[in-house]
């Protein structure tokens, strides 16, 4: 963060202000006078006549509709990452949850600590729901052996909510409550099927209505 905004969000001094603060000798960062233009970290310590600031940070959230071939990191070793869509000032939020690489569509974004707990907490069991393709049509009784029943898998028993879109039996609607790695892909996969698509459209109380591939609307 720049150092004029940073002393911005810990006083009540407008940015021009604060630089001429700093023109005057008036902040040091960490035991050293301060220069126009520094860029401080939340672990540099910083002081105006004396006195340590800590900003107010703002609670902020925004969604973002993930494309597919995105990875959900700050370093996609070689892969492009969720960071290259969204603009530079809100690269300090973090993901709540994962979409894999494969994956698309509703991903959150927040500093706020609580929300993302109140989100991801396994006794939280928040809805989650998906658009999903298979590569070849759904048995009925494999519907019935996910829905009902469940499949075990390596990390523990999954049962997913179906609905089916289209009567090919290839397009469906799953409910979800947790939220293991590829846990859909996972499920189908143990029956032989391949998940083609990915979609996530809802995540709670959350909806991606008509946000845009690539797209990000700050709430």
């Amino acid at each position: 963060m720049r150092l004029n905004k940073y002393i911005a969000a810990s006083t009540t001094l407008s940015r021009r202000n604060a630089d001429d603060a700093i023109a005057r000798g008036r902040v040091t960062v960490n035991g050293t006078t301060a220069g126009q233009g520094m860029n401080v970290t939340e672990s540099d310590v910083v002081t105006l006549d004396g006195h340590v600031l800590t900003p107010v940070v703002k609670a902020r959230t925004i969604q973002l509709n993930k494309p597919r071939g995105y990875v959900v990191s700050r370093n996609g070793q070689g892969s492009k990452t969720i960071y290259d869509l969204i603009p530079q000032q809100y690269h300090d939020l973090h993901p709540v949850g994962r979409l894999d690489k494969d994956s698309s569509g509703l991903l959150l974004l927040t500093n706020d600590g609580q929300l993302n707990q109140e989100l991801t907490h396994p006794s939280k069991q928040k809805v989650k729901l998906y658009e999903v393709s298979l590569d070849t049509p759904l048995q009925p009784l494999h519907q019935q052996m996910i829905s009902d029943h469940g499949l075990m898998l390596e990390d523990g028993l999954s049962r997913l909510q179906l609905e089916r879109v289209d009567e090919n039996r290839l397009q469906w609607l799953v409910t979800m409550h947790e939220g293991r790695n590829r846990q859909i892909r996972r499920t189908f996969n143990v029956l032989g099927y391949t998940v083609s698509r990915l979609h996530r459209i809802r995540f709670g109380d959350y909806v991606l209505a008509d946000l845009a591939n690539g797209k990000m609307r700050e709430l």
